[in-house]
């Protein structure tokens, strides 16, 4: 299983949410990029990057820093926030990053997502953010009316390789992540798919290992220290 740390990027800092709200806002380090090289030298080989004010607003606000990130980092990228067109995928997959993620977008316009995987295949994942079973959109800031299982197999159905899960309710709250519903997920969908939302314990990470998933986001329990990464990392390859 692949461990993603995470960088939340607002005003080109890292930053952590708690449960998607904006006016709870932690900055982590003016430096995102230092925040990378210190995720490199713990041995990660992927980084999750979200832009906080993309995923509200749509844009890319912080381009530039999620490509400083890639190129000093060498890590794999994957980027997700405010991504609802083609011109945005194009770019940032031409600066480099390895994977987009899809949102919001992936919800309201399914022409566009069908026209983003006939494109680019597996560098295309959908991110599935929930709230009380149901699908959050623009940011967290609004949940629709689709159930998040439905949609899903739905995902599954349009020819989508990489799906990453969110309970909201576990995000920043270092209670533990939803295991239940990974393990459900897993055992539903024939998909790789990336565990996020309250992975605070060595165990958590254990747990979902175990499950086979492709990987596991770590976000705030990072930055507080309540996980060790490279610890993380050794759990995740099954040691």
């Amino acid at each position: 299983m692949i461990i993603f740390p995470a960088i939340d990027i607002i005003g080109g800092k890292a930053v952590r949410l708690f449960q998607g709200d904006y006016n709870a806002m932690t900055v982590y380090n003016d430096n995102p990029v230092s925040v990378a090289q210190d995720f490199r030298a713990a041995g990660a080989t992927a980084i999750h990057l979200v832009d906080l004010e993309g995923a509200k607003s749509g844009g890319t606000p912080n381009f530039e820093t999620v490509v400083a990130i890639k190129r000093q980092s060498g890590l794999f990228c994957e980027i997700g926030g405010g991504i609802r067109s083609m011109d945005v995928i194009e770019r940032y997959l031409g600066a480099g990053i390895d994977r987009v993620i899809l949102g919001t977008a992936a919800l309201n316009d399914e022409a566009f997502l069908k026209e983003a995987l006939a494109a680019y295949a597996d560098k295309i994942s959908v991110g599935v953010d929930m709230k009380a079973g149901f699908v959050a959109v623009k940011g967290w800031t609004e949940v629709s009316d689709m159930p998040a299982d439905v949609f899903c197999k739905k995902m599954q159905a349009l020819g989508v390789k990489h799906l990453i899960c969110t309970d909201i309710s576990k995000d920043g709250a270092m209670q533990g992540t939803n295991r239940a519903l990974y393990k459900t997920l897993s055992q539903a969908l024939c998909l790789d798919i990336t565990a996020s939302g309250g992975v605070s314990t060595l165990e958590d990470i254990r747990e979902l290992a175990a499950m086979q998933l492709y990987g596991a986001i770590i976000g705030k329990a990072y930055y507080t220290g309540a996980i060790n990464l490279q610890q993380a990392i050794e759990v995740a390859n099954g040691n």
